[in-house]
């Protein structure tokens, strides 16, 4: 696995990271531009995982911070990691949100745990057409990101999102690595490739004018287009309305927290 971790051009020591966490961690996995296959040479890495709150923190009276996040530099990388409790991430999980289900699933894995890898397995009974929501409202907050600030990034987030939930709705895979999707998806921009290129020397640089780039109207209606694709991948979709994993998922938290529990 530290194999896949060099060869998305992460630095080392993430696993010492977690190993110092202040709550036990059901799984830590790498999410953001590394994850969607266009990193730049100044991208922050987000750790993005799945922790254990301590019994005390769970049976009081106070409501527990379930959410957990940091940002600091490591050696000239900003790091960014958010966890949250076991509970609240699978509760994240049935209400169809694409981006923790992503994190679930993230091949770039810096620790894991049985019940991560139970909750990984249980992932395609938990997708639903519903999905298709979640990856066209982060697909619209990217591209007013993009109008506003002209940059690469947001594009590339744009299209990624789309590429991604079209072929969830087509396939039920959960794909997050855009230059796979070019390749999954036919409806998938030809420029591309030419895009992460132009990105991968400045994390905030903008789209500009240059050769193999779209300019003018042609990401507004490409965009435009997808969001058809995507909606009408919905409507034909064999991906079921509601999510039947929920029992399984609600005994991977009760299970896993009585084994830490020693009850």
């Amino acid at each position: 696995m530290r194999d896949t971790l060099r060869d998305a051009g992460l630095p080392p020591g993430l696993d010492e990271v977690v190993e110092e966490y202040e709550h036990q961690v059901v799984f830590a996995t790498v999410s953001g531009a590394h994850l969607y296959g266009f990193p730049s040479a100044d991208s922050d890495v987000d750790l993005r995982g799945c922790h254990l709150l301590p019994l005390r923190e769970v049976v009081g009276l106070r409501a527990p911070r379930e959410t957990v996040s940091r940002m600091w530099d490591q050696g000239g990388v900003e790091m960014d990691l958010v966890t949250h409790d076991l509970a609240k991430f699978a509760r994240l999980l049935l209400k169809r949100n694409g981006y923790v289900l992503e994190q679930l699933l993230s091949p770039l894995v810096v620790r894991s745990s049985p019940a991560h890898e139970t909750m990984a397995a249980l992932a395609p009974r938990l997708v639903t057409r519903h999905h298709a929501h979640h990856y066209r409202g982060f697909a619209n907050t990217q591209w007013g990101l993009f109008t506003r600030s002209g940059e690469l990034k947001p594009l590339l987030y744009t299209l990624r999102v789309l590429l991604t939930g079209i072929h969830l709705m087509r396939s039920g895979e959960v794909v997050a690595h855009l230059p796979t999707l070019a390749e999954l998806v036919p409806e998938a921009p030809s420029y591309v490739a030419e895009l992460i290129a132009a990105k991968a020397s400045a994390e905030h640089g903008a789209l500009g004018v240059r050769d193999g780039l779209p300019s003018g109207e042609r990401p507004a209606a490409d965009v435009a287009a997808l969001h058809a694709v995507l909606e009408a991948a919905r409507d034909s979709s064999a991906l079921p309305d509601t999510a039947d994993g929920r029992d399984e998922l609600d005994a991977v938290v009760v299970e896993t927290r009585l084994a830490l529990f020693r009850v």
